[in-house]
């Protein structure tokens, strides 16, 4: 097995960088065929959405305890095993059953989880200091090529060949990189971290314990949520409400994918400004969109202006993600598995549960119920928010 030296591996960290989007391309892809896999299957818009909560909450659970594993016993070895993923996409594409669905997409998340996973800590196996800092503020810029590139491509697929293709995409997708980490890839961690149950308990202790970390996943949480609540209404209120194709849902996703690359590219260029003044004046636009965005009157609403608010809205929550997502990773670099599983376990565990309790009480109907969805999201960062900067205040020196 290869060793990966410090500072050195163009092919390893290209490959890294595609590997990390792999979590939205697992969902994102097939979020136009809601609607058809609703119908197809016999099945309500519920029980196909909750295809997406089981790999949320799966996804989530999985990396709050895969990083100490990483850190125990390697990231390259899990990688390989973990993109036999595409086992399971190529399941799903050849089940009509929703139960087969639920519990292919369990195992989605598992896989997916150690493949994220490892792949943002081994970044900070291979960097430190300032190149470190870049390259973090990259994972959510790199992150939004799923929403850009998944829907797109699943419009015309579901259009063209069902909803099945997307599964099949995904799982040849994952064959080609299982092959590309065979040939180039190799372990870039260096020091091992001894499996010890109780002190890898502490250390998620201590993690917690952090009030800057545990808030911040909070807010990071909320603003995923954002683009999740839309991923889980928006197609039906495109297709059902608009009466519009499933490509046109994937143009609408994509056009979002713009705005959360164009919002992290905004937070990486910002990201040495005053961290609560810039946040506040983010959140508290979101706040005015979002009530204009319910307000308008019913008979002045369409797909455009659904989609510009949206658009708006997103924009920002991308700006406020890529803020906390880098910080949260950034604190604990002795122990960068457990770290970047800890992240990215709460972030989808807050995620799956804030998403589909808002969609199950807010039905997907139109403009102002997607901008209710928002709001309740956007009071709690408020909230959230709030809170941080009171604690932080009160800890912080005079």
């Amino acid at each position: 097995m290869r060793i990966i030296e410090k500072d050195h591996d163009g092919i390893g960290t290209i490959l890294a960088f595609i590997l990390i989007p792999l979590s939205g391309f697992a969902t994102d892809i097939y979020l136009p065929s809601l609607p058809a896999m609703a119908d197809q299957l016999h099945a309500t818009n519920a029980e196909v959405q909750l295809t997406i909560v089981f790999f949320l909450i799966s996804y989530g659970i999985s990396q709050l305890f895969i990083g100490s594993l990483l850190d125990s016993f390697g990231r390259y070895r899990i990688t390989i095993a973990a993109l036999l993923f595409s086992i399971a996409s190529f399941t799903i594409a050849n089940a009509h059953n929703v139960y087969i669905i639920y519990l292919m997409r369990i195992v989605h998340g598992i896989t997916v989880a150690a493949i994220v996973v490892g792949k943002r800590a081994y970044f900070v196996d291979i960097f430190s200091g300032e190149k470190l800092k870049h390259y973090t503020s990259l994972f959510s810029i790199v992150w939004s090529a799923a929403p850009i590139i998944a829907p797109f491509f699943g419009g015309y697929l579901q259009t063209a060949f069902g909803w099945e293709s997307n599964f099949y995409l995904i799982g040849y997708f994952a064959l080609i990189m299982l092959v590309l980490e065979l040939i180039f890839g190799g372990e870039s961690l260096k020091v091992y971290q001894k499996f010890h149950f109780k002190s890898i308990v502490q250390i998620y202790s201590n993690m917690l314990k952090t009030l800057s970390f545990s808030l911040g996943l909070i807010m990071l949480g909320l603003s995923n949520a954002m683009f999740m609540v839309y991923g889980m209404s928006g197609p039906f209120i495109i297709e059902h409400t608009f009466h519009d194709s499933a490509i046109t849902t994937g143009y609408c996703s994509l056009a979002l994918g713009v705005s959360l690359l164009l919002g992290g590219f905004l937070g990486k260029a910002l990201i040495n400004y005053p961290f609560f003044k810039k946040l506040a004046i983010a959140i508290g636009i979101q706040f005015i969109l979002t009530a204009i965005m319910i307000c308008i009157p019913l008979a002045y609403t369409n797909l455009i202006t659904m989609m510009a608010f949206a658009f708006s809205i997103h924009f920002i929550a991308g700006f406020v993600f890529n803020n906390y997502f880098s910080f949260c990773l950034s604190l604990f670099p002795e122990n960068a598995g457990i770290a970047s599983g800890v992240t990215g376990g709460a972030l989808y565990v807050i995620t799956s549960v804030l998403s589909y309790s808002i969609v199950s009480l807010i039905p997907a109907k139109s403009q102002a119920s997607l901008g209710l969805s928002y709001m309740v999201l956007v009071l709690l960062s408020v909230l959230t928010f709030a809170l941080i900067r009171k604690k932080v205040m009160v800890s912080s020196p005079a």
